[in-house]
């Protein structure tokens, strides 16, 4: 019996050994198939954020080379007053856009719902304004929203309605901009409808047995289903919408334009453009740059912390 038994002990550490020696090779394999993801991040992301982070606490002008000053250019910060008011533009122009492009995708996306065949055709016709380049936009800004012949003001006009100045007034420029963001709502739309297609039919039919209307059925059922797609749309537009920069930039700085009310358009992300390449003060920028991050950061983790309590995923999970 022990002879028996005697061959089969002393294979037992040379399976476990073949088996250590498979799972490192299929580690190495694993690390190889990732490797091109691990060099990008590290090359360009790791990498640039550790060195705005050194570059933040230095005088850098690009031309000369870095000189350690500590906190100063963060205690500088604090009393910028450029500081303070493009980040109260960018709060603003935030805490608009989001509802609004929201908003928007939702009710596009119930339409889209509705049209039948013809809804690929539709779905392709709001998903391509999403590809037109930033400065397009900006240009196109600037020809929509003008106050003496902008053809939105023109159809404003035909209903009796005198058009503000949107281009130069400084309480129209932010909602002139709103206006111009809704032009890209076709990627929301498209997650939105497809969120929307997965809401069970029947859930909808007892709701209507109930009595429910349109509205009620829509914000009691619909919604909550659709609450994790509508949590990623809040997510990404209000990350976007605080680094907001080309299209305001090329409407409103662009060509040395002086005309429009730059100060009611100056977001952070354009102040700290001018900073870094126009000024050359990088070490001040990329203070900026850091703090931009900082604040990102903390409104994405709010958004985390409520959606534990207004996001709802199938299976009970939130």
């Amino acid at each position: 019996m022990s002879t028996a038994t005697a061959p089969g002990r002393r294979t037992r550490p040379a399976t476990r050994r073949r088996r250590g020696e498979g799972g490192r090779h299929q580690g190495r394999v694993a690390l190889l198939f990732i490797s091109p993801w691990l060099i990008g991040f590290v090359v360009f992301m790791a990498y640039p954020v550790l060195y705005t982070v050194y570059l933040s606490l230095t005088d850098y002008d690009v031309i000369n080379d870095p000189s350690f000053v500590g906190l100063d250019n963060y205690r500088e910060l604090m009393g910028d007053e450029k500081i303070r008011l493009a980040l109260r533009n960018t709060f603003v122009y935030t805490l608009m856009s989001v509802p609004a492009q929201l908003a928007v995708s939702l009710g596009l996306a119930l339409l889209l719902q509705r049209a039948g065949r013809a809804a690929g055709f539709f779905r392709t016709a709001f998903f391509l304004p999403k590809m037109t380049p930033p400065v397009a936009v900006g240009v196109l800004l600037l020809m929509l929203l003008n106050g003496q012949n902008g053809l939105l003001n023109e159809f404003l006009g035909w209903f009796g309605i005198n058009g503000p100045n949107w281009t130069t007034d400084p309480a129209w420029v932010k909602p002139g901009l709103v206006i111009m963001s809704l032009w890209t709502v076709g990627a929301s739309v498209i997650i939105l409808l497809a969120a929307l297609q997965e809401v069970p039919e029947e859930l909808l039919d007892a709701a209507r047995v109930d009595g429910a209307g349109w509205w009620r059925r829509l914000w009691h059922v619909t919604v909550p289903i659709i609450s994790p797609a509508i949590y990623f749309i809040v997510v990404v537009d209000t990350i976007a919408s605080l680094q907001s920069f080309t299209e305001a930039y090329t409407a409103f700085f662009g060509a040395g334009n002086t005309t429009y009310s730059n100060d009611a358009a100056l977001f952070y992300a354009i102040y700290l453009f001018q900073q870094a390449f126009e000024f050359l003060h990088m070490g001040y920028a990329s203070a900026m740059a850091m703090l931009l991050f900082v604040i990102v950061m903390v409104v994405t983790a709010v958004q985390v912390m409520l959606s534990r309590r207004y996001v709802h995923y199938t299976g009970g999970a939130r």
